[in-house]
């Protein structure tokens, strides 16, 4: 990866529906070395998608809930068992194996609590935890889909 290829990056991460010719134009290139790039961006797996990001509450699901599990039970069996219950469950939009009190972090969204509810149940009724507990976020400081890139390797 070199500068280009992260000036390429930055600008896919803050709109994807840019063109190749889009791009190109604003780093300097022609459009086919651009595209090329982007393929190869594309190919090595530095780009995993393209998605449309929605406006959670012009969907209805404006509640996000943070969940904290906690298990007693930490084998293989178990945890095929947790991937299965939470992959199930669509409001669950990520889990992240976390370190310290807790063993999981999830982030769910959903239209309100009695929603939220609902999937607490499945959860629940899908795998034996120690302790659940939720935290219903009041408000969005800030919130983005862009990776800083300022850490990536440059080959110069």
């Amino acid at each position: 990866m070199d500068r280009l290829d992260r000036r390429i990056l930055d600008l896919l991460q803050h709109d994807g529906s840019l063109t190749a010719a889009d791009i190109a134009e604003r780093v300097g290139l022609s459009k086919a070395p651009c595209w090329r790039r982007i393929q190869r961006l594309q190919e090595t797996g530095v780009i995993q998608r393209t998605v449309a990001l929605l406006d959670p509450k012009a969907v209805n699901v404006g509640t996000t809930v943070f969940v904290t599990v906690k298990t007693s039970n930490h084998s293989a069996a178990w945890f095929e068992q947790f991937v299965r219950t939470v992959r199930d469950i669509p409001e669950v939009t990520e889990i992240h194996r976390v370190s310290g009190e807790v063993d999981y972090l999830l982030r769910i969204v959903v239209p309100n609590i009695d929603a939220y509810d609902v999937v607490y149940k499945r959860l629940i009724a899908g795998c034996a935890f120690l302790d659940v507990s939720a935290s219903f976020s009041l408000e969005t400081i800030k919130q983005t889909t862009a990776i800083p890139l300022n850490y990536a390797a440059i080959d110069d």
